[in-house]
């Protein structure tokens, strides 16, 4: 930019015809300035958002998705055969690193709300993952392998670390379905929101399938061909790439950065309903008595867990509220959404509580060690990866929604005469019915499959009875999964406000972690338990030596325990919004 300089000069220096020829050129110019600023103001700002931001959102999710679950079958593999550690062991390391990874979206969500906003936290959640799938990979470079030594300290910290740092990761990742949704359901695009929405859940869903399932089969083909070195570098790599697609249309996002702290809230009507426990209730329809936002749809509590009702009483309207209608002390006097909000989570605890069992087993390290044990061959000379057999349960989840709606719902409507649907509390019972019946098969199955593999001979330990058995017990799996997680996420969907669409969100993963935890505990307890006195337990690395036939019936017993439990919540929590509107 080049600057003039102007010294004073007196007009007396200067003839008339020079001043105003001088006068004149700088009026030009000044117009011409003006000219330029206006046209650089009237100039549209390029649009945020929109669908031009999709292939990179889904871009980061599904090559995320594809090196997170390409990893997982074959750890308890890696475990037991790299670093020697004991299948009991190794099923306890995976098991809670699951539960961390289920937590963590949690953490993400109330992260990336109430701090540092949706941008930011997948962006640190995809390089935390690369850092832990990089230190995964690392630790096939320095494995404990040579002279069959169990792994020292220092590598089992390494081995850890990674996995915590890959779980860290997931909470960040986890936002990143939502982060999508802000970038089509913008103010500028009000008439094609609907539109815009439901192409981007389609796509994000569809290609999360198909990278679960190229994880499941690709890169498990891989390690078991390739190696680890391999197996997990690839992974690596994938995840890298998922980070620099994210970051590289980074100036294309609309990042939007909403403060909204529910645990606050939901303390402060805790704090305002015991302050306030003495005084009476109004009438069910005194609406002047009730703290409320003056454009609020509601002005009057339920009558459902009247008790907090009393954290949005007013005692006194001018020593309770401001000038401009607010609350002096939110800690005495609340608003009545933010007493709905809280009732909305205690409510659902219950019936929420009944979704733990879907993520009680024995772990997926034992499908894994079931299926090497089997005969796998499709053809004489193609053999499935034992990690592969899980693409049967995705697989039975995505025909089955087909199924279900396109087959199944317009023939009964059709029948009936009306439009026919399951509300989505109903489809969560039915879910746990089916996961009832998938650990049935499974215990009956590991019987027949044991009692073979102790009576008959087998061929370097593999038996001469084909893996599709499987089938049936991960079909049925997966049909429990369709109806209840599915289910689950409708129902809190609906229940809960639109303000806390968030929190409903991340509920089911919540209920996976409590899961997992639970797995934990009773895997702890039947290991001690069936192992005291010095007798073989029913936990073994050999899986024909211990009796997780027993183990599954225990948990299937557990199953048909919480089915009856189901039914009394589910009677207990009544109507839900979704029959009301029906009826």
């Amino acid at each position: 930019m080049s600057m003039s300089f102007y010294l004073p000069l007196d007009n007396e220096d200067l003839d008339n015809d020079t001043t105003q020829k001088m006068h004149k050129e700088v009026e030009n110019s000044g117009a011409a300035a003006d000219e330029m600023e206006s046209q650089l103001i009237s100039q549209p700002q390029r649009q945020k958002g929109g669908l031009i931001t999709m292939p990179f959102i889904i871009a980061n999710e599904a090559l995320a998705r594809m090196a997170s679950i390409g990893i997982l079958p074959n750890m308890i593999v890696y475990l037991m055969g790299t670093y020697k550690i004991p299948l009991g062991k190794a099923t306890q390391i995976l098991i809670l690193s699951s539960a961390a990874t289920n937590f963590m979206p949690v953490v993400g969500a109330f992260v990336a709300d109430s701090y540092l906003g949706r941008f930011l936290v997948v962006g640190l959640g995809s390089t935390v993952s690369f850092l832990g799938m990089a230190m995964l990979w690392l630790t096939t470079m320095i494995h404990p392998a040579e002279g069959g030594k169990s792994a020292t300290l220092v590598e089992m910290a390494i081995l850890l670390s990674a996995l915590g740092l890959m779980s860290i990761g997931s909470g960040g990742l986890s936002c990143s379905l939502a982060f999508g949704a802000d970038q089509v359901n913008t103010k500028d695009n009000l008439n094609d929101n609907h539109s815009f929405v439901e192409i981007f859940f389609s796509w994000y869903y569809a290609f999360t399938l198909i990278s679960i399932i190229i994880g499941l089969t690709g890169i498990v083909y891989i390690q078991d061909h390739l190696g680890w070195k391999i197996g997990f570098g690839v992974p690596a790599i994938l995840m890298l790439l998922s980070t620099i697609l994210f970051f590289l249309a980074s100036p294309l996002y609309v990042k939007i950065h909403k403060r909204t702290n529910f645990f606050t809230g939901f303390s402060q009507v805790v704090s305002a309903s015991y302050k306030n426990r003495n005084i009476p209730l109004p009438s069910k329809n005194s609406t002047q008595c009730y703290h409320h936002y003056t454009d609020s749809d509601c002005a009057v509590p339920t009558d459902k867990l009247r008790f907090f009702n009393k954290a949005c009483l007013i005692k006194d309207h001018e020593q309770d509220k401001a000038c401009d209608g607010s609350a002096i002390n939110p800690w005495s006097l609340c608003t009545v959404d933010q007493v709905e909000e809280l009732k909305s989570i205690v409510r659902v605890i219950p019936l929420w509580s009944t979704g733990i069992m879907m993520s009680l087993n024995i772990g997926g390290s034992f499908g894994l060690l079931q299926a090497k044990s089997l005969d796998r061959h499709i053809t004489s000379h193609f053999e499935v990866p034992a990690g592969s057999f899980s693409v049967i349960l995705v697989g039975a989840v995505f025909i089955w929604i087909v199924i279900y709606d396109r087959v199944l719902l317009p023939f009964v409507s059709k029948i009936r005469g009306k439009p026919v649907r399951i509300c989505a509390k109903k489809r969560m019972g039915i879910g746990l019915f089916f996961y009832f019946l998938y650990l049935v098969t499974a215990a009956t199955f590991e019987t027949i499959r044991r009692k073979k593999a102790i009576n008959d001979d087998t061929n370097d330990g593999v038996l001469k009875m084909s893996a599709m058995w499987l089938a049936p017990q991960l079909c049925l799996a997966g049909i429990a999964e369709a109806f209840n997680i599915i289910g689950q996420n409708e129902f809190y969907y609906s229940e809960f406000p639109r303000t806390m669409s968030s929190v409903a969100v991340s509920l089911p993963g919540l209920g996976m972690a409590a899961g997992n935890l639970v797995s934990s505990f009773v895997f702890s307890t039947i290991e001690n338990v069936t192992s005291r006195g010095g007798e073989k337990g029913w936990i073994c690395d050999d899986i024909n030596e211990g009796r997780f036939d027993k183990y599954y019936w225990v948990i299937a017993g557990l199953s048909a325990i919480n089915v009856v439990y189901y039914l009394v919540c589910s009677w207990a929590y009544g109507t839900t919004v979704e029959e009301l509107i029906k009826d």
